[in-house]
């Protein structure tokens, strides 16, 4: 039987097309009809959808991502290993991570003194008239900041304020009409979701890098206050205060920190959440400074064996070892050996939620915390009070004329009576930071002074006054670990 033109045309096109497609051998077509089938492509799976495309997002926000420069003058001995011009020194150093070079530039501690440090990180515009989020880290201590966009527009920046305790600067610029980012929740963020980070690696400025959420809600290090979101996006020194974004093209959070055992990116990076961030930024350009709630406990995270000793289905909550005296805590009834497993119907799954959830809220508020104790769960009302943060440091570069302590080259605080419960010690006067003969001496910041010359020492009143004496050299009593030495420093 002869078969027509068309149906013949059909047919070959079924089978070209099914090739293109890389599907298998064509099935038979029907020879009945003068219409062919055209094979289509099965859907895909979410799993085996394509790869995302970052273009898009970076070129519509890439242009409100900036690089900051900063430059401290004189540079000050930060401990053992001296500073380095790291962006991320701090963090390396507050996790025992050894930063990258192990010291300032050319390695020896205190080398090059007097001579101007530089340092760069990153940072985004969140208002055309001219803020920027960056990291407190990034600013600390600049006696210089500098914003350069990504049209290579340089603009001086002033430090409006920062935050260490969430690591969040907040810096000005005076422009219009800038490109601004768009703000995102992070609270809808979930692990395994594609995000995007822009930055300025090693001052590779506006340098993209993507990966997936590992984790949300991580406590890092000792008494945190943020909620990090942990990515496997490759973040290096000088990416530190720039976004983080989702596939909306949203900021979620502010690449922050990494862990390394070698001080360069190893799989683990950080990023403060945007809504944390984002408070900061409120109060710093309302009041100039944080608030924060409290309500004096100490707790630890739960394990098994825990959880089974207290009778609790499963690890979870807070468990509190020690409560101060005269707190809300204490007034409410609150004591050593109570988990705490929710505050005002939110979970505490894990040790960090707490102090997330107390510090968040205002002095005077009420905080309604729901407690296992004696294998029942119970409610308490605690009010809320403020909690103190570290008074002001001043360097020797700014202390006042006539400050005495600035012949031993010390900028000292007193210890708040936690500190004093933790470590455990007699002392009341830590050393914050150190330059001049105290460095050359040896004196490192976080030693706490025990007395002067045989003294004993209980206040910066009575530091000032010993340090008076017309002596040549102070002997310095110091408690440092587990240790006490004498220290003496040249100040003649």
């Amino acid at each position: 039987m002869k078969t027509s033109l068309p149906v013949l045309l059909a047919a070959l096109y079924s089978v070209l097309t099914a090739c293109s497609d890389g599907a298998a051998d064509p099935q038979p077509q029907s020879t009945q009809s003068n219409t062919a089938t055209v094979p289509t492509r099965a859907p895909a799976s979410g799993v085996a959808a394509a790869l995302p495309d970052f273009a898009p997002l970076v070129e519509q926000y890439g242009a409100a991502v900036v690089n900051v420069e900063v430059v401290q003058k004189m540079r000050q001995t930060r401990g053992p290993g001296g500073p380095s011009d790291d962006p991320l020194f701090d963090f390396f150093r507050r996790f025992g991570i050894p930063p990258p070079g192990g010291g300032g530039p050319g390695g020896a501690p205190g080398e090059g003194d007097g001579m101007p440090e530089r340092g760069e990180g990153s940072g985004f515009i969140v208002s055309d008239d001219g803020y920027i989020l960056t990291n407190a880290h990034v600013v600390a201590d600049a006696d210089e900041v500098t914003v350069r966009l990504s049209d290579r527009r340089e603009f001086a920046a002033k430090v409006v304020g920062s935050d260490e305790r969430t690591d969040v600067a907040l810096i000005k610029i005076d422009a219009k009409q800038l490109p601004t980012v768009r703000i995102g929740d992070p609270q809808q963020l979930r692990p395994g979701e594609w995000v995007l980070a822009i930055g300025s690696p090693f001052g590779l400025e506006n340098s993209a890098t993507a990966g997936i959420v590992s984790a949300t809600s991580r406590a890092v290090g000792g008494e945190s206050y943020v909620p990090f979101i942990q990515t496997d996006v490759a973040v290096n020194p000088g990416n530190s205060g720039g976004p983080l974004f989702n596939m909306r093209g949203e900021v979620v959070g502010m690449n922050s920190m990494i862990f390394s055992r070698t001080g360069g990116y190893m799989g683990l990076s950080f990023a403060v959440p945007i809504d944390v961030a984002n408070d900061v930024r409120q109060q710093l350009i309302s009041t100039g400074h944080v608030v924060r709630g409290r309500i004096g406990v100490a707790v630890q995270d739960m394990n098994a064996q825990l959880a089974q000793s207290f009778g609790l289905d499963r690890p979870r909550g807070a468990l509190v070892s020690a409560v101060e005296d005269d707190s809300p805590a204490a007034e409410a009834g609150v004591k050593a050996g109570d988990v705490i497993l929710s505050v005002n119907g939110h979970d505490i799954d894990r040790v960090g939620g707490l102090p997330t959830e107390i510090a968040k809220m205002k002095p005077g508020s009420k905080a309604e915390l729901l407690v296992w104790r004696d294998g029942k769960q119970r409610s308490l009302d605690v009010r809320v009070d403020e909690m103190h943060e570290k008074q002001q440091t001043r360097t020797a570069a700014n202390q006042d004329p006539g400050d005495e302590t600035e012949r031993l080259g010390i900028a000292v605080r007193p210890l708040t009576p936690d500190e004093k419960k933790q470590v455990e010690t007699e002392g009341n006067l830590v050393v914050e930071q150190v330059s001049g003969a105290a460095a050359l001496a040896g004196v490192q910041p976080g030693d706490i002074i025990l007395g002067v010359n045989g003294k004993p020492i209980a206040s910066v009143q009575q530091l000032r006054g010993a340090v008076k004496q017309k002596q040549s050299t102070v002997a310095l009593l110091i408690e440092r670990g587990n240790a006490q030495l004498f220290i003496p420093i040249r100040v003649g």
